[in-house]
C-alpha cells in the first residue's frame, strides 16, 4: 500500500516502540531512513539474539521485525560532521521520531528551537520511559511493573508475570502513531510543524480501561487471576480436552451461556440459580468450572471447536507459535526482506485495509 508515497520519515529511534512507528510508515510506501550510531554497533536490538542465532550476522530477529522496509545509515552525532549530515536530511524530512535520553536532544542541538529552525515543517514524534521521572531508564518489564501489568498478571501460585511481548512498548508506538497521524493532519491545515510527546508510562496507564474503573468507581484492586475476567464468567476459564489440549472461553451473555450449556450438554446449568446471570456466574464461577471440566475433558479439542463456533459460543483453541503460523490468515501476513545482506521474515504490523465505499 503506497498511502504514505512522497513521506520522507528520519527514525533515529531504537529498541521497539519508535522504530515500529517508523516500520509503520515504511510498510504504507514512506521514505524511512533508519539512522544509527557506528559507535554502539547500531540499534541495540541488532545483538538481541535467541541462542539458535547466527551471532556473526548484524541482524537479529528482533531487529527485523520492527525495522523492515527502511534505509540503514550510520552516522555519529557526537561528531559535528555527523550532526551537520542529520540536519541536511532533517531539512527535506516529514516526520523525525527519536526517543533520547534526557538531555541528548539539546546535546546534538535536535531540541524544539533548533529543529523548528531547520524544518518548520516538521513532526517530531518524541517517546520517552517516564512522565513522573524522565530521568530514570526505561525499559518495558519495568514499565510492566511500573503501571500495574505485572501485578494483574499471572496466578497467586505464580506471582507476578510479564506479558510475553513488550507490550508497552507496543502500547505506545500506538499512541504515537495516532499523534503523528493528527499532527500529518493539522499540517495540512496549518502547514506548521508539530511535536508529539508519548511516554511509556501514561500509554501503559492508559491501556488499563476497566481494571482502572473497576478500582476509580469501585475500589476494587485487580489482583493476579490468570486470564480470568473481573467482571464476566466463564471468561477466561481454560479447560481441558481429551488429547490434553486446552481451550478457552469467553462467553459473555446470558444468550450464549444457554448455548454452552447446551453444547455441553448440561441445559440444567442455565437454570440454576448460582449461574442463572452473569453477576452470579461470577460470584460461583469454581463451581461453574467444575462442571464444566468435567464435560470437556470428555472429548478432543477439536471436536469442542467445531462444536461452540457452530452454535456461537465464545470460544478459542490455545495455540502454540507453530499453530498459529499454519493459520491462513497469519500466512497472509508473512514479509521476507534482505537486510544487510541476510533474509528476513516478519509479520506485517500495518494489517487494515483501505477500499472505497
Amino acid at each position: 500500500m503506497s498511502l504514505f508515497e512522497g513521506l520522507r520519515v528520519i527514525d533515529l529511534s531504537t529498541v521497539l516502540a519508535g522504530p515500529s512507528v517508523g516500520m509503520f510508515f515504511a510498510e504504507l510506501g514512506a521514505e524511512v531512513i533508519k539512522i544509527e550510531n557506528p559507535t554502539t554497533g547500531g540499534d541495540v536490538t541488532r545483538h538481541w539474539k535467541l541462542p539458535s542465532e547466527q551471532t556473526d550476522l548484524k541482524v537479529s530477529a528482533y531487529f527485523a521485525s520492527i525495522n523492515y522496509r527502511k534505509q540503514y545509515e550510520f552516522m555519529d552525532l557526537a561528531n559535528p560532521s555527523g550532526r551537520d549530515e542529520l540536519r541536511k536530511r532533517i531539512a527535506s524530512a516529514d516526520i523525525l521520531i527519536t526517543n533520547f535520553k534526557s538531555g541528548d536532544a539539546e546535546k546534538f542541538e535536535l531540541d524544539s528551537q533548533s529543529l523548528r529552525l531547520i524544518n518548520p515543517r516538521l513532526i517530531h514524534g518524541r517517546i520517552k520511559g517516564f512522565t513522573s521521572d524522565e530521568v530514570r531508564v526505561a525499559f518495558d518489564v519495568v514499565l510492566q511493573a511500573e503501571t500495574g501489568f505485572m501485578y494483574m498478571n499471572g496466578t497467586p501460585q505464580s506471582g507476578p508475570v510479564k506479558m510475553p511481548v513488550a507490550l508497552i512498548d507496543v502500547l505506545a508506538a500506538h499512541q504515537l502513531k495516532e499523534g503523528i497521524l493528527c499532527a500529518l493532519i493539522q499540517r495540512s491545515t496549518t502547514g506548521k510543524g508539530q511535536v508529539v510527546d508519548v511516554s511509556l508510562e501514561q500509554a501503559g496507564m492508559a491501556s488499563l480501561v476497566n481494571q482502572a474503573s473497576n478500582y476509580l468507581m469501585a475500589g476494587v484492586v485487580p489482583g493476579a487471576a490468570g486470564s480470568l475476567h473481573p467482571n464476566i464468567a466463564p471468561y477466561g476459564e481454560t479447560f481441558a480436552c481429551s488429547d490434553g489440549r486446552l481451550l478457552v472461553l469467553a462467553v459473555g451473555s446470558d444468550r450464549q451461556f444457554a448455548a454452552l450449556c447446551a453444547a455441553t450438554g448440561v441445559e440444567s446449568l442455565s437454570e440454576d440459580p448460582r449461574f442463572s446471570n452473569n453477576q452470579q456466574r461470577v460470584i460461583h464461577r469454581k463451581a461453574l468450572a467444575d462442571v464444566l471440566g468435567e464435560r470437556f475433558i470428555m472429548r478432543d479439542r477439536d471436536a469442542w471447536m467445531e462444536e461452540l463456533v457452530n452454535r456461537k459460543v465464545p470460544a478459542g483453541a490455545i495455540r502454540s507459535m507453530d499453530e498459529v503460523m499454519m493459520n491462513p490468515a497469519a500466512q497472509a501476513l508473512i514479509r521476507s526482506e534482505t537486510i544487510d545482506g541476510i533474509q528476513t521474515r516478519r509479520l506485517a504490523s500495518a494489517v487494515f485495509r483501505i477500499s472505497e465505499l
